[in-house]
């Protein structure tokens, strides 16, 4: 939740579309416009008691409000990764249900397509009145891109022997194991497939998901799903704000920068290293958990042990002892702990050591909030997401630094799984595993 790795804030504008788009307002522009208008004539404004009238224009402008804004699909490696954070995600795993190799080839030829044509946009086609429509309408009879990016991996379960796929499963490639803290809910963990789907809007996100669930009914079953979400003011703007856990406090302060090539190769993407099959390479290893808080027992506890446990101010986010949210912390003058103490989550996440810098980790997490438990409390929290060329000396090295820390009181993981991000499909023609289906034929 912490200290896992070290950049500045991340997030860079979104690609707008042709310029061909019609000179109309965005649909959230409109909505909040007629909104507005109510608003006025609920508190009484009329011509003669409001403000002049602006002068009037004979063609609207056109407001970017998102539904735009495309990602692309084809590539070395695939979107959703090191794009950029939009505000809405959904995490949804499945058993695989294809009955053999052939199938599953048709299954990921299928979600290439899907995935290309629904990150790119277009015009939903007209079937027969007499059969199911062939969109679900959500979107109306034009699909916008919404800055959507769905990304796939799949978990250490495909390689059984149901596929003949169990020689070529990536070296770290292992089923979630539960720790100390955990109190794993086998309804919400593993999977054989995860698609992950962000976007800037929920309604986008799930309009995708039905898409893929309409098209697979003989080659997936739905395992489990998961939805989170960032504030939008934070994910708008290049130098955004840190966004705040459901803790209340920053998160994200130093995760690594994205846009840096150079440290993705290293940190990020599998390569030529570490003995991996050929055809992994360009993927990278995910970890998706989901971490409930527990928020009433946090919000009853004194400011003063809620920074001591973190290892930052609240506020603004800086290391205790010093000043500035980017100020990097320095454990080589506070070696007893006295500033930020040994067991605090940002030391132990990221000791900045030079043994500890093969750990490093970048982190997309997303904040969730799913009503309440059986037994009356909030269900919400983090659904804490990273990606690492290698599982071992990222994540599980990490999570193994925070076992027994203070924090645990507080938290308590239920659900996710380890997945393998398959690399992305270079151009037109080609398929999602591709590489590692042919090698196997």
């Amino acid at each position: 939740m912490g200290d896992h790795t070290n950049r500045p804030p991340r997030g860079c504008p979104a690609h707008a579309l042709l310029d061909a788009a019609p000179a109309c307002p965005g649909r959230r522009g409109l909505l909040l416009g007629l909104g507005l208008g109510a608003a006025g004539s609920a508190l009484g404004l009329t011509p003669a008691t409001a403000a002049p009238a602006p002068l009037a224009v004979s063609q609207p402008t056109v407001e970017n409000d998102g539904t735009q804004d495309i990602q692309p699909f084809y590539g070395a490696h695939q979107a959703g990764i090191v794009t950029p954070q939009p505000a809405a995600a959904l995490f949804a795993a499945f058993d695989v249900v294809a009955s053999d190799k052939d199938e599953l080839v048709r299954l990921m030829r299928l979600l290439t397509d899907r995935f290309a044509f629904l990150m790119q946009g277009g015009v939903v086609k007209q079937v027969d009145r007499k059969l199911p429509p062939a969109d679900s309408g959500l979107m109306g009879d034009k699909v916008f891109p919404d800055n959507l990016t769905m990304t796939v991996g799949v978990g250490a379960s495909l390689f059984d022997d149901r596929f003949g796929l169990a020689d070529e499963r990536p070296r770290h490639l292992v089923t979630m194991t539960q720790f100390p803290n955990d109190a794993l809910e086998e309804a919400l963990c593993h999977g054989d497939l995860l698609i992950q789907i962000c976007s800037n809007t929920a309604e986008t996100n799930i309009h995708a998901l039905r898409d893929v669930i309409k098209q697979t009914p003989d080659l997936l079953s739905l395992r489990w799903t998961m939805d989170g979400f960032l504030p939008p003011h934070t994910v708008k703007k290049l130098g955004r704000d840190t966004v705040r856990n459901l803790l209340g406090f920053k998160d994200g302060t130093a995760n690594l920068d994205a846009r840096d090539d150079h440290l993705m190769d290293r940190i990020v993407w599998v390569d030529g290293r570490d003995a991996e099959p050929a055809w992994a390479v360009g993927g990278s290893y995910q970890v998706v958990r989901k971490i409930r808080m527990l928020v009433e027992r946090w919000d009853r506890t004194p400011l003063g042990e809620q920074e001591t446990i973190i290892g930052r101010s609240k506020m603004d986010g800086a290391p205790l002892g010093q000043t500035g949210e980017r100020t990097v912390p320095d454990y080589a003058a506070d070696p007893n702990g006295d500033k930020v103490r040994l067991d605090a989550h940002i030391r132990l996440a990221n000791p900045r050591t030079p043994e500890t810098d093969a750990n490093l980790i970048l982190r997309r997490p997303y904040n969730f909030a799913s009503g309440f438990t059986k037994a009356g409390q909030l269900d919400m929290g983090l659904l804490f997401v990273s990606f690492q060329a290698n599982l071992a000396a990222g994540f599980l090295a990490v999570q193994s630094r925070l076992n027994g820390e203070p924090l645990e009181e507080y938290i308590k993981p239920v659900g996710g799984g380890y997945f393998f991000t398959l690399p992305g499909v270079s151009t037109p023609g080609r398929y999602l595993g591709q590489p590692l289906l042919e090698r196997t034929t």
